[in-house]
């Protein structure tokens, strides 16, 4: 009797369900996660969904700062939403769109871990955005077990063997002199775009700890990606960025404990180890991140897919920057 009547509830609800146009929660939380995405221009994104208590939230990660998504909708089986977004044509290759930003209505579509995001454009062809989702974030690694491999120099001091523009469209102010790799751009701002090219290794590689030593202006500002997904910020001690934006940061993701810089203009070195996404960060002898999960890739990234191995890839499309002393110790793994 029991039974029945569980039975009964079950059916009743899916009624109530039907006739208001509502599909189970489970059917919407397929949606809920993190999403590693290849935007329709080729740039790395990550999405966050949640749905807490019926109410969906989420975040867009690009390039500078975080997105928040609005205007969450659920129905028949898509997730609507809206960006204000500017859509006309980049005026050299691999800029930023052009226009007014306008709110654009996009649409998300899963399938499996596969999910599909669509924005109409009036007139025109659709931005399609396609993305995986990404596993649960490890737990944190006992790094006193982790083995590390020979070290690779991924930079032999005399020339750009082994590395190669992220973009071959864009302007490369990368040159080697006097066993430095040097970027010289005219920018001095801090905004995100620029027609010069950033930089990147031709091999790939998985976790790793990567020693590097960096010398950047009073002011400037570039950045180093390990594996292609974690940026280190590249400033300054007295930068207007700090904190979460400043140096020892993995950008905009987790916070050093200190400021552990020195002034513009003088060589500066960083330990950075990437074991099960979770980053440890040494600067100029101090450990300033111990260890600390960093969920989803950093924003300007080469890729998104954190679970895939990635380049070294160094930001030229800033300040001119200059490197040297770039070895790599790959995790061995049994």
């Amino acid at each position: 009797m029991k039974l029945f009547q569980s039975i009964l509830v079950t059916l009743a609800l899916m009624l109530v369900n039907q006739a208001s146009g509502q599909e189970p929660a489970d059917k919407q939380q397929t949606f809920a996660g993190h999403w590693a995405l290849k935007m329709s221009n080729g740039a790395a994104g990550w999405m966050t969904l949640e749905l807490n208590e019926g109410k969906w939230s989420g975040q867009l990660w690009t390039v500078g700062e975080p997105k928040i998504i609005k205007s969450l909708k659920y129905a028949d089986g898509k997730l609507a939403f809206k960006r204000a977004l500017r859509i006309g044509s980049p005026e050299y290759p691999g800029g930023p769109y052009t226009d007014e930003r306008e709110m654009r209505d996009l649409e998300a579509t899963v399938k499996g871990d596969a999910i599909r995001v669509v924005m109409k454009v009036p007139g025109g062809q659709p931005f399609v955005h396609l993305g995986k989702r990404l596993p649960p974030l490890p737990p944190r690694p006992d790094l006193s077990k982790v083995k590390f491999g020979k070290p690779i120099e991924l930079f032999n001091g005399a020339d750009l063997t082994g590395w190669k523009l992220v973009n071959p469209r864009k302007i490369n102010g990368w040159k080697v002199k006097d066993g430095e790799l040097i970027n010289e751009t005219p920018k001095k701002t801090f905004d995100a775009f620029a027609p010069y090219g950033n930089l990147r290794t031709e091999r790939t590689f998985g976790d790793s700890k990567l020693t590097i030593e960096f010398n950047v202006p009073p002011g400037g500002n570039s950045g180093i990606y390990v594996r292609g997904a974690y940026e280190a910020q590249v400033v300054d001690r007295d930068s207007r960025m700090q904190g979460l934006q400043g140096v020892g940061a993995i950008f905009s993701r987790v916070r050093p404990t200190k400021n552990a810089g020195k002034p513009g203009g003088q060589w500066q070195s960083y330990e950075i180890i990437i074991v099960d996404r979770h980053a440890t960060v040494i600067l100029n002898g101090e450990k300033v991140i111990d260890n600390q999960p960093v969920i989803g890739n950093t924003n300007g990234a080469f890729q998104a897919d954190v679970t895939r191995p990635g380049p070294l890839h160094l930001q030229g499309d800033h300040t001119s920057v200059r490197y040297r002393n770039i070895v790599l110790y790959p995790v061995l793994v049994d």
